[in-house]
């Protein structure tokens, strides 16, 4: 495979993350080539147990190679930062779990694809997943509202019967569908918020904290380091069950396609 040539950007983004102790290095940055001349910092995916860079470092390397608006419904959203969550953000006791809740904080504003591209680099994933699991999750529209369910009330700032849904209410909102009540209310108000606590459960899974998915019917043994996996277990809360395993189908299919780069896809 060729090797992508390293732009001087991300060259300054990975001494200043080594300065800091933080391990990004070449395995977490590169660079791809946009649909205009400019050139892009591209972040892959970092192994468990690997140093994550800080928002502040991965809202740098973004800034340096800035991205279009292609969602221009999203601005309010884009515009909004997000807040700290509880303890109990992620459904496991692990220490580890624990120091990845502190980092949620939606502290980011720009364009919809660099917010992703933000989430992305924070979490040590690679970037396209991103792009093509928020694509199947919203179309990249923050505004979406999903998980309709019969319910006595709804979420503070909601009431039953929106969007001709009589006595329903959503439960998952945004560009990743998070579901309420976690990171209420910013996970509706921020698409960076969104996208951090999104991300921040998938790095958890990736790590190997969510050991509870080995108590409930799976397709197979929980284990940490399985990127797809844990992209399945977003969606259906189980270990590669047949739910999850026809998600990851459909985000490795968008994936494939490249759909967020499709003239259908922008507008």
């Amino acid at each position: 495979m060729k090797r992508r040539a390293v732009s001087a950007s991300c060259r300054l983004g990975w001494i200043l993350v080594a300065l800091m102790l933080v391990v990004a290095g070449p395995a977490a940055c590169g660079t791809t080539a946009g649909r205009s001349s400019q050139t892009s910092v591209y972040f892959h995916t970092l192994p468990p147990g690997a140093q994550l860079p800080s928002g502040a470092q991965c809202a740098m390397l973004v800034n340096s190679s800035p991205l279009p608006e292609n969602r221009s419904a999203n601005k309010p959203y884009n515009n909004r930062k997000g807040h700290r969550v509880g303890p109990r953000f992620l459904p496991t006791d692990d220490p580890g779990a624990q120091k990845l809740t502190s980092r949620i904080n939606g502290d980011f504003t720009g364009t919809t694809i660099d917010i992703l591209r933000w989430a992305a680099c924070k979490w040590g994933i690679d970037q396209d997943i991103v792009f093509a699991q928020a694509a199947v999750e919203s179309w990249w529209q923050q505004n979406t509202l999903g998980g309709w369910t019969a319910a006595p009330r709804c979420p503070p700032g909601r009431r039953l019967g929106q969007a001709d849904k009589p006595g329903q209410c959503p439960v998952t909102y945004g560009i990743l569908q998070n579901t309420y009540p976690g990171g209420w209310p910013a996970i509706a108000r921020s698409t960076a918020m969104n996208a951090d606590a999104a991300y921040a459960v998938w790095r958890s899974c990736y790590e190997g904290y969510e050991t509870w998915l080995n108590s409930m019917p799976r397709g197979g043994q929980y284990h940490k380091g399985d990127v797809w996996g844990c992209v399945g277990r977003w969606f259906s809360g189980q270990w590669r069950n047949p739910p999850a395993l026809g998600y990851i189908t459909q985000v490795k299919t968008y994936l494939r396609q490249k759909i967020w780069l499709k003239p259908n896809f922008r507008w």
